[in-house]
């Protein structure tokens, strides 16, 4: 009799979810409706016994009806009596992660050195969430490595060579080969053929190209939580062991790139001038080659506004 009146309340409950689970034992009957509903959890990303949850799906469809189940909220801790605490699902769902290259706005934390909150800063979708093209990077990459070749290797050749102009011996009659000086690249001390001149390396990249490309490398350093904004770049102290007590509370830090969009305070200079492992650059000098370079990237607040502002300017052709 008790079974069959559980049976009746389930199906006045819960209409063809029921039908769902149907077994004759009610408890499997719960562990059923579970079940099924983990199912359409995880596929609408809602779930009815989190806090603050208000329906059975996404927006409260099939069971709104039923008041009880469409106003509770329903929890482990929950003292009601509305739905037995040891049938309800304790393991937190699983959220998809963020998809890269939708050129969203991009919300992060302002901190400073201190680990002070600071507030939040709105990072621009089409600067720090472009899709991420390796082959651009590449191209950049080569380019500034060629451009900042220096490029005064010489070598001399046969006019340039210390030495006489006299033919060694005659033409004929000496049984050894001819020759007509001893400059020639043959000989010890001689001339080099061929060799290299003193010259530029550097290679023509368009500019829009430069641009995605520094793009593309602030989004790959977003999208690895390895991008912080501070509010300032100020140290208390020229001390270079207070610097690397700050770095050693940044988790998975080896090496750190301080970007300012001021000229950098000398306190600054003088804290990191002995850490191989800890860089400052001004804006103006911030680049692909050195984001890479550093696993963790610091950019104050004033120097984010102004690389946006840099990016949103039109290229002069």
């Amino acid at each position: 009799m008790a079974v069959s009146m559980s049976r009746r309340l389930l199906r006045s409950l819960y209409g063809p979810l029921y039908a769902f689970g149907r077994c004759d034992s009610p408890t499997i009957t719960f562990r059923s409706f579970r079940t099924y509903y983990d199912l359409c959890g995880h596929l609408h990303g809602d779930n009815i016994f989190s806090p603050g949850s208000s329906g059975l799906f996404k927006g409260g469809s099939s069971v709104a009806a039923n008041r009880w189940l469409s106003t509770s909220i329903l929890t482990p801790e929950s003292g009601e009596g509305a739905f037995p605490s040891h049938l309800l699902s304790t393991k937190p769902l699983a959220m998809a992660e963020r998809s890269i290259g939708l050129y969203q706005d991009l919300v992060i934390p302002v901190t400073n050195f201190h680990n002070e909150d600071k507030g939040f800063m709105v990072l621009a979708g089409d600067v720090f969430d472009v899709p991420i093209r390796k082959d651009i990077v590449h191209r950049v990459v080569l380019w500034q490595l060629a451009k900042r070749q220096q490029g005064t290797h010489s070598t001399k050749t046969i006019s340039e060579v210390s030495g006489t102009g006299r033919k060694p011996w005659r033409q004929k009659g000496t049984g050894r080969a001819r020759h007509g000086t001893l400059r020639g690249p043959q000989f010890r001390g001689g001339a080099t053929m061929h060799g290299p001149k003193p010259r530029s390396h550097a290679i023509k990249l368009n500019k829009k190209v430069r641009r995605l490309g520094l793009k593309i490398a602030l989004t790959a350093r977003a999208a690895e939580g390895k991008l912080l904004v501070f509010d300032d770049l100020e140290v208390p102290t020229h001390k270079t062991k207070n610097l690397v007590n700050h770095v050693k509370q940044m988790e998975n830090t080896k090496k750190l790139l301080l970007v300012d969009s001021c000229p950098i305070g000398e306190k600054l200079k003088l804290a990191t001038q002995n850490l191989h492992y800890v860089n400052v650059l001004p804006l103006i000098g911030l680049n692909v080659y050195s984001i890479l370079l550093h696993d963790t990237l610091v950019m104050s607040r004033d120097a984010v506004n102004k690389i946006v502002e840099r990016m949103h300017t039109p290229i002069n052709r």
